[in-house]
């Protein structure tokens, strides 16, 4: 693994650092393999992990896809190797925190797109500029843009390449909060402490069922979360005993 992601624990999170600062970490193809490392060996022992953090070094989390691999023609040591890459963070069995400072436009947006919870900090700016740069999305945008903020909000995105702060993200569901830049990582770490607290087995178990029930009609995913639902995890005893044991 290079240092073009850096991984880093803070309380039971992982943070994965996308660390090309002074090109405003933009995206290129070493930085996808180091990333995709990092991804891999968590997915292959996620102990004592709680949640994944994804974050940018310096002043922003990212500018987007490298223009300039673009323009000279990418090797990908497999075809669609990025969305490859960005399905296997979302498919991670963890909760999974986009952590967005200063930029994150078009391909970085995408990026913070496979997390299940993004956090904004009031200076975050949010932009799709594909279609500035005659591109369509390729790593998953028109498919989880609308699913966050809705189909007449993703059009306006991506038709107006307009920018977003970060408390414009939170109006409309792009993140989940806004957080002041001057105590962002603070913030975020209160949020992955609060996810922290809870059952492992119940995130990994919840998000399978979120994800298998996704786009089902409604008798259906009923149906699934009754007869194909995981039920109890191993901690629920211990869970309910220390509930108990406080309370007499």
């Amino acid at each position: 693994m290079t240092d073009l992601v850096l991984r880093e624990t803070r309380g039971e999170a992982v943070h994965l650092v996308l660390n090309r600062p002074d090109k405003l970490n933009s995206l290129n193809v070493p930085l996808f393999q180091a990333l995709d490392a990092h991804v891999k060996a968590i997915a292959a022992d996620p102990t004592g992990v709680a949640a994944v953090v994804i974050r940018g070094a310096g002043r922003c989390f990212s500018a987007g896809h490298d223009l300039g691999d673009i323009a000279a023609g990418e090797r990908l040591p497999e075809p669609n190797y990025q969305s490859k890459v960005i399905e296997r963070l979302a498919a991670l069995p963890l909760p999974v925190i986009s952590a967005v400072h200063g930029h994150c436009y078009t391909g970085a947006l995408e990026l913070a797109l496979a997390a299940d919870i993004i956090l904004a900090a009031e200076g975050a700016k949010f932009a799709d500029t594909h279609a500035r740069w005659a591109l369509t999305p390729v790593w998953g945008l028109s498919q989880r843009l609308p699913r966050r903020v809705g189909t007449a909000k993703a059009r306006e995105m991506m038709f107006t390449c307009r920018t977003y702060s970060g408390r414009e993200a939170e109006a409309m569901g792009l993140a989940n909060a806004c957080l002041p830049d001057a105590t962002f990582l603070e913030g975020v770490d209160a949020w992955t402490a609060e996810i922290a607290a809870n059952s492992s087995f119940s995130h990994a178990a919840n998000k399978r069922l979120l994800d298998q029930t996704d786009g089902l009609p409604l008798p259906a995913g009923l149906a699934h979360e009754v007869y194909r639902g995981e039920g109890v995890g191993p901690d629920m005893r211990e869970r309910i005993a220390a509930f108990a044991a406080r309370k007499s």
